[in-house]
């Protein structure tokens, strides 16, 4: 079953993922795992997770999936 996660929160999993492929390009950048720790705060405590969804492996799961299948589509519309 797919999921309508809130585009706020999509988005902020959008940035979470690029901001890991710079680390891991740049590794020992303080900067970026500081906002690699507040994109995954921003996403720990988005209010989708309250709304009676649960928290799951699962549905972190498909969240990266469709963050991924966004930026992919994006990159290649570009």
């Amino acid at each position: 079953m797919a999921r309508n996660f809130p585009p706020d929160l999509v988005q902020t999993q959008r940035e979470w993922t690029r901001t890991y492929e710079a680390l891991a390009r740049a590794p020992f950048r303080t900067v970026l795992r500081r906002r690699l720790q507040l994109l995954s705060c921003r996403i720990a405590i988005h209010p989708y997770w309250d709304a009676g969804t649960g928290r799951s492996a699962a549905a972190r799961t498909e969240l990266r999936h469709q963050a991924r299948t966004e930026e992919s589509q994006e990159r290649r519309t570009a």
